[in-house]
């Protein structure tokens, strides 16, 4: 995995894809894989922490209505933590009101 502050060369990238090809390599290596993984969780991160928000919820007050602790939200909501997919739908829909679809796609 590539350290933050590592140098990388951008000249010549005219799109997206070629910045994420320079940086963590072609789509299917380790790199790229868990850059996705990464994306992702932080996807559901910003989704939790907006529609917590919007209900007008602390994470305390959110963590009471699902029967864990302020600390795994916040820990959820920085993306600093795997999360059982049973969990996040008690999250979003006990917790939020609201349902929650997974697509599954190929890669």
């Amino acid at each position: 995995m590539l350290k933050e502050n590592e140098n990388i060369d951008y000249e010549g990238v005219t799109n997206f894809d070629e910045l994420l090809e320079r940086k963590y390599g072609k789509q299917g290596t380790p790199t790229r894989v868990e850059f996705h993984r990464k994306a992702q969780l932080w996807i559901i991160a910003e989704m939790l922490k907006e529609e917590r928000k919007k209900a007008k919820l602390t994470q305390d007050q959110l963590a009471k209505r699902v029967g864990t602790q302020k600390s795994y939200i916040s820990r959820i909501e920085r993306a600093n933590s795997d999360i059982q997919l049973t969990t996040l739908f008690k999250i979003f829909e006990d917790g939020l009101g609201l349902k929650l679809n997974l697509t599954i796609s190929p890669l």
